[in-house]
């Protein structure tokens, strides 16, 4: 039968080797915040007033959310997007207690951040309306001298009823056969 041959190339030990090495992960402050950082399209340019004058007091709910455009007070991408409760409010800065999942538990840091960096929750918005409605159906149940429901309820199944089909014929629902348009 036929030989087989085998042939070995040895590349030298020269600077080939290089291009199949892994690179490693950048392991700066703000790696991976290119577009979380970034300003969002049209919304460039300088701050707006409206942004200063807003009034946190202690014990307010914020929403952190980093904004590139001021590096000053900057919160670390870890709390961007989480929400917190007010501790400290200086002239330019707030105190902020946040939740963050270290490992297995969960720990309240306190930061520091600018108010550009900042925003008032509207997590309670909800919450606070209900209490409003609650209040109005319990003045209106006292003064008729009845009881009312205040608890939520999930939204229950339809009732029974029988589907007649006299003036409701039944459709058939079935795929239409393909046409080739030319």
């Amino acid at each position: 039968g036929r030989k087989r041959v085998l042939f070995l190339f040895v590349l030298p030990s020269c600077s080939l080797a290089v291009p199949f090495a892994k690179m490693t992960n950048t392991k700066g402050y703000r790696r991976g915040t290119r577009y979380m950082f970034s300003k969002k399209f049209k919304t460039n340019g300088p701050e707006h007033l409206s942004t200063y004058m807003k009034i946190y007091k202690t014990g307010d709910i914020v929403d952190i959310k980093g904004n590139g455009a001021i590096q000053k007070g900057m919160p670390h991408k870890i709390y961007h997007g989480k929400t917190g409760r007010v501790f400290n409010v200086t002239r330019r800065a707030v105190g902020v207690v946040v939740n963050k999942r270290v490992k297995g538990r969960i720990l309240a840091k306190k930061i520091n951040l600018r108010v550009e960096h900042i925003f008032q929750s509207r997590c309670r918005e909800d919450f606070l309306k209900r209490v409003k409605a609650n209040d109005e159906k319990k003045r209106q149940a006292k003064k008729e001298g009845k009881r009312v429901q205040l608890k939520r309820m999930p939204v229950q199944p339809r009732t029974q009823h029988f589907v007649r089909t006299k003036r409701n014929e039944p459709e058939v629902v079935e795929p239409i056969p393909y046409e080739f348009v030319a």
